[in-house]
């Protein structure tokens, strides 16, 4: 079965960190650009970090550049968000997907309109941070 599967996420104190894991199945993700989405309540979703296949590139919002870091285990068949210095307002759903499109600039995959149709998509893992 093709699928992605988030993990990780939890409830943690502001200025925690947590690391979020998004494993394949059934595909290399090597092969594959990976991006971390997100969606909190009443907010429409944010890209925000998205990384190439061989991880020539990655690209992270203005909202986590600094505290989050996208990074990949091709042994693992997993990519993985370390998030630092966490705020209230990073609580939200997090996915990740994974995107054959040879996109030129990284960057394209985060901020790209929502409904564009990637590969795969995870089911998601909530973040909350809160005291």
């Amino acid at each position: 079965q093709l699928q992605l599967v988030e993990s990780g996420g939890g409830l943690v104190q502001p200025g925690g960190s947590l690391r979020l894991s998004c494993a394949a199945s059934g595909f290399t993700l090597d092969y594959y650009a990976i991006g971390w989405f997100r969606q909190a309540p009443g907010k429409e979703r944010e890209g925000i970090s998205c990384i190439s296949p061989g991880d020539r590139s990655t690209y992270y919002a203005d909202s986590v550049k600094g505290r989050f870091t996208i990074s990949r285990d091709v042994a693992k068949n997993t990519v993985y968000l370390q998030m630092n210095s966490l705020k209230p307002e990073d609580t939200a759903v997090y996915y990740c997907a994974a995107d054959s499109t040879p996109w030129v600039n990284v960057r394209d995959m985060c901020i790209i309109p929502i409904g564009y149709d990637y590969d795969y998509w995870g089911q998601g893992t909530q973040v909350t941070v809160s005291s």
